[in-house]
């Protein structure tokens, strides 16, 4: 398996628009974070997960050029408002590219972008449009795409209900507040695990870095990966302060296990 993060930032992103912080102004290209989104290759399937407002330039970032399908984590600007870059991508396939994820969240893609979606809508000679076409998952119900199966885990993010994915030895969990338990019994045994810790003080719709913590602990993957990260956290300061086996992610970095 290998894990590509396109971008590690939250809804803001990293530099922040108008901040003139230290994080902001660093040199260091890991602290220089776009919105979340990350590519999962298991055997010769490559699953696209969240389309975030720089997905295009996050696959020419990472080289990335194809995939078979996206999974939808939920239907907020920052996981969803890049899903027209994808007509590169289903411009040379046969058929619209799948996507999966929540029911409302395919409800939500369907009433906003509906020249995805619907077949009555043409593109002009000479035009193109991006073709997609969706399937609902539930919570805790294994499906298999490609060569991947994947499990849909609910975790509650505020008001909202989020998605994470168990595929193989991958738990992602992106956006949530807290973990249940229910949760718990389908990421236990993960090898890596992908988890978003937002500031260094409670929030009322995301873990803290030092919940994250205590939530991988639990879990007991061998590695932990923190993403949408603000520009609270310095990456050499935030690694440093960590265990060895949880850190901070970075816009490109590709993980094989």
């Amino acid at each position: 398996m290998k894990l590509t993060f396109l971008g590690t930032g939250t809804s803001f992103g990293v530099p922040v628009v108008g901040c003139d912080c230290a994080v902001c102004r660093s040199r260091d290209p890991r602290d220089q974070r776009t919105r979340v989104g990350a590519v999962v290759e298991v055997g010769r399937t490559r699953l696209l997960l969240d389309t975030p407002p720089e997905l295009r330039l996050q696959l020419l970032a990472t080289g990335i050029t194809d995939v078979d399908a996206v999974l939808f984590t939920h239907d907020h600007a920052d996981h969803t408002n890049g899903i027209d870059d994808i007509r590169a991508i289903s411009v040379r396939r046969v058929g619209a590219l799948p996507m999966y994820g929540p029911a409302e969240t395919m409800q939500g893609l369907r009433v906003r972008f509906p020249y995805i979606f619907d077949d009555a809508v043409k593109a002009q000679p000479g035009t193109y449009k991006p073709e997609g076409s969706l399937t609902v998952l539930e919570p805790g119900v294994t499906v298999r795409i490609g060569d991947a199966e994947v499990t849909p885990v609910e975790v509650p993010h505020g008001r909202w209900r989020v998605f994470g994915y168990r595929i193989g030895a991958l738990a992602y969990i992106t956006d949530a507040k807290t973990i249940p338990d229910a949760a718990f019994a389908l990421l236990r045994g993960a090898e890596v695990l992908v988890l978003n810790a937002l500031f260094r003080t409670p929030h009322p719709t995301h873990l803290s870095v030092d919940e994250a913590v205590v939530m991988a602990r639990r879990i007991g993957a061998r590695r932990t990966w923190l993403t949408h990260l603000t520009h609270d956290n310095l990456h050499a300061a935030l690694a440093a302060e960590l265990p060895a086996d949880i850190q901070p992610a970075f816009d490109g970095l590709a993980v094989e296990f």
